[in-house]
């Protein structure tokens, strides 16, 4: 699911909140490589950061991702 507001976009992942810690304890390569990934399909999409809600994770990116980019 993507979302917009006036000051951030996000995509926000399900998952449980063990698969999200595992996956946040080596959150900073995740985002190397998702910007590697973006930035090889030529998209001017790049991800800030990454943060556990609820849910999921949200990943903040600096432009609104269309569905069909990811």
């Amino acid at each position: 699911m993507t979302t917009k507001g006036p000051s951030h976009k996000q995509v926000i992942v399900s998952m449980n909140s063990e698969a999200a810690g595992r996956f946040l304890k080596n959150s900073s390569m995740h985002i190397i490589n998702i910007n590697r990934a973006l930035k090889n399909i030529k998209l001017k999409i790049m991800v800030d950061f990454i943060c556990v809600e609820d849910k999921g994770i949200v990943i903040s990116t600096n432009n609104i991702a269309l569905p069909s980019d990811l």
